[in-house]
């Protein structure tokens, strides 16, 4: 006991600390380091408590508490290097913004801006004009306004469209989205009565007809974005829905999940229907994102007929659930760039990631695998590897584009080819693979940054040996 308050009295005092940090307060300030040096020396405390003998000199202590507040001082969201093998990966941002529209974001962020504000009366403006037109042009929707998601853009519909009534919807279209979020509950949340028809797999007519009745609001139909079901199937087409629904003097909504403007078709892609389509079959309101498929920033949009969305914009929920300047900014230089189509696998990173030729990242393997090698050997062994990429965020579930990937095997275990995992992602610029039947796999298809990702490649041998 006497020897622990021996080392207690040898530690230094917080003014002391504070006078060998002067340093320290001239970059983050007086209160900060002032409680970073209290903070430490309780840690001191209770390592002498467990009977451990913790450095007490005064350089120490600098040393730590100024690896501390520049540890707190890191950004939170830091930008990666996407080898997944996902492209519109939920957990890494989604899509990535052409250089156009972040520089759109940033002027946004940094001045004051129009965006409710008309320029030419000097009266107050909607914000919406900044992308309505676009929207429509694209969609061929008479109308449009723009909300922080697509969830709450189809939260936003019900709770106007269908609130204290009955929203019938076939049974294999209540899916669950990411984060365990599911249509059904979405619902509920909206004031809206789900009335479910036909069965998981089969789905007819005669089963939304027989649904229908005074307490129904709309008709709906929701794309199976994160799944797929196959075989013995049966679904209505949109436009033999919609026709259901006017029949009945109803308004008929799709909820898109991740909308598509361009003919995935003529860029060799997947098929998949564009928010055009549904709005030409006679949807009357559709909703989807703009991170996903649309390759912008996130939101989410509702286009459709006019009648509608006045009646939308008109829900207090649509202030709640409004976009800023930044976002509309962004969206907006996105969407001009689907205005000349031809160039859109160019100038639109989504499109330019999902349509690169395997053959040029199957070269570019070849070329980083060697490299690679030299800081890996002995413990790892590397090799080019055909492999398959998927589009993400739900979108086209079951399909698959051919890619290359850097394929890693760890000669002493599982346990290493984990830690290399691990240490790729502690690099300055992290690079995030995947680990697949026993092998690390860094997938090419979105590495536009080769030179970065060299440059940290002799920070490996160094981490691998500590």
């Amino acid at each position: 006991m006497t020897g622990e308050r021996d080392i207690r009295r040898a530690l230094p005092s917080v003014d002391r600390v504070l006078q060998n940090s002067q340093d320290l307060v001239a970059r983050w300030g007086h209160l900060r380091v002032s409680k970073a040096i209290r903070k430490h020396l309780d840690s001191i405390r209770q390592s002498i408590d467990a009977k451990q003998k913790p450095d007490l000199s005064i350089l120490a202590i600098h040393s730590a508490i100024s690896t501390a507040l520049a540890a707190s001082d890191a950004q939170s969201i830091r930008p990666v290097i996407n080898l997944s093998g996902v492209v519109l990966h939920t957990n890494l941002g989604r899509a990535c913004l052409p250089a156009a529209a972040a520089e759109a974001a940033y002027q946004a962020a940094m001045y004051p801006n129009n965006l409710e504000y008309d320029l030419e009366t000097g009266k107050r403006g909607n914000r919406d004009v900044h992308v309505e037109s676009l929207i429509c042009e694209l969609t061929g929707s008479e109308a449009a306004t723009v909300v922080n998601n697509n969830a709450a853009a189809v939260v936003l519909v019900l709770s106007t469209l269908a609130k204290g009534l009955e929203v019938p919807v076939s049974r294999g279209e209540l899916v669950e989205i990411g984060g365990s979020f599911r249509v059904p509950e979405v619902m509920a949340s909206s004031g809206c009565t789900l009335v479910e028809v036909g069965a998981t797999n089969r789905t007819h007519l005669k089963d939304y007809r027989s649904a229908i009745s005074a307490q129904t609001a709309l008709l709906m139909k929701v794309h199976t974005s994160n799944y797929r079901l196959e075989g013995f199937t049966q679904s209505v087409d949109e436009k033999t829905l919609a026709e259901l629904a006017h029949e009945h003097g109803l308004p008929c909504i799709v909820d898109l999940g991740s909308g598509c403007l361009a003919d995935f078709s003529a860029l060799g892609l997947p098929a998949e229907p564009k928010a055009s389509d549904y709005i030409a079959n006679g949807i009357d309101l559709i909703t989807f994102s703009g991170d996903k498929l649309l390759g912008g920033p996130q939101c989410g949009i509702i286009a459709g007929k006019k009648s509608l969305l006045e009646r939308i914009c008109k829900n207090p929920l649509k202030r709640a659930l409004r976009v800023d300047s930044m976002t509309l900014a962004a969206l907006s230089e996105v969407l001009k760039l689907y205005q000349d189509p031809d160039s859109l696998s160019d100038t639109l990173p989504t499109l330019k990631q999902l349509t690169r030729p395997a053959s040029e990242i199957e070269a570019q393997a070849s070329r980083l695998s060697a490299e690679l090698a030299t800081y890996l050997a002995p413990a790892f062994r590397t090799a080019t590897a055909p492999c398959l990429s998927q589009i993400g965020s739900g979108a086209l579930p079951v399909e698959t584009l051919p890619s290359f990937a850097i394929a890693i095997e760890a000669l002493n275990g599982d346990s290493e080819l984990r830690r290399l995992a691990k240490v790729l992602r502690q690099l300055p610029r992290p690079v995030i693979g995947r680990i697949h039947q026993g092998k690390l796999l860094l997938d090419l298809r979105c590495l536009d940054c080769e030179t970065l990702f060299v440059e940290q490649l002799p920070q490996l041998r160094d981490a691998l040996s500590c």
